[in-house]
């Protein structure tokens, strides 16, 4: 809610939510949880759609943020770009790169670019203890690489 909230308070843009909550459900399964998120920001007309996420792996030492687009001839490649920057210059976690994934149902289901950020591994200590001691710098970075997609900072 902080990135929102950020995002609201800059009469630029108008953020919309497809979860008010962290408990919040959608749908009845993961399925029909994505087909719904899709669902929401195409009623709504968004110009975009960002994905927020934490990333795991069986690897403890992986680390950093990435994100991925569904071809990179879209503006959400750029847009994830500057929100890897962002993400970078604020957390210092490292930029992993954009990567195209169009088998991604909330990249292939949405009628606007649409970005899904993976923020940082919770399967690293460091990124999680990132994650859960300042999510607010998260939400600083990815605003700040959006305030750069739009040529505002």
């Amino acid at each position: 809610m902080r990135l929102a909230r950020l995002l609201n308070d800059n009469p630029n843009f108008e953020a919309r939510l497809s979860r008010n909550s962290p408990t919040e459900q959608l749908g009845t399964s993961n399925a029909t949880s994505l087909q719904t998120r899709a669902r929401m920001a195409n009623e709504w007309g968004a110009d975009f759609f960002i994905s927020l996420h934490c990333n795991a792996s069986t690897i403890e030492t992986a680390s950093g943020s990435e994100a991925y687009v569904y071809s990179r001839e879209s503006p959400a490649n750029s847009m994830a770009f500057r929100i890897l920057e962002g993400l970078h210059n604020r957390t210092g976690l490292p930029n992993r790169g954009v990567f195209v994934r169009p088998s991604l149902y909330v990249l292939r289901a949405t009628q606007m670019p649409a970005v899904l950020v993976e923020l940082g591994f919770i399967t690293n200590p460091y990124d999680r203890s990132l994650l859960v001691e300042d999510p607010q710098g998260f939400a600083r970075g990815v605003y700040n690489g959006i305030l750069s997609f739009y040529g505002l900072q």
